[in-house]
């Protein structure tokens, strides 16, 4: 299980964005319930919490898109799927910043 640390200055408007988001991939993927989402904190005008991936959606997430995640230039499994979901969330909209925990 990959567990992600989003921020965000708009949490209302960034959570429902990566619903959305995690929505359309999860029916692009045939993978339901994929994930969970952790209760949110909020420091210096920004709200953070965090974003679990269950093994599945995260495995087929991987598998389906892996020619993709290969190509970041991090060095860990974590990190390259991090980026991966920070541009994704990013060009479906959402205004988040994406960390491996």
């Amino acid at each position: 299980m990959i567990t992600l640390e989003v921020s965000s200055t708009s949490y209302a408007d960034s959570l429902l964005c990566i619903k959305t988001s995690l929505s359309h991939m999860e029916s692009l993927l045939g993978c339901y319930n994929g994930y969970a989402l952790g209760e949110p904190s909020a420091r210096i005008g920004w709200t953070f919490f965090k974003l679990a991936f269950k093994s599945e959606f995260e495995d087929a997430i991987s598998s389906k898109f892996s020619e993709m995640i290969e190509k970041y230039s991090r060095t860990g499994k974590e990190e390259k799927f991090a980026r991966f979901m920070s541009d994704y969330f990013n060009s479906r909209g959402c205004k988040v910043k994406i960390k491996a925990v």
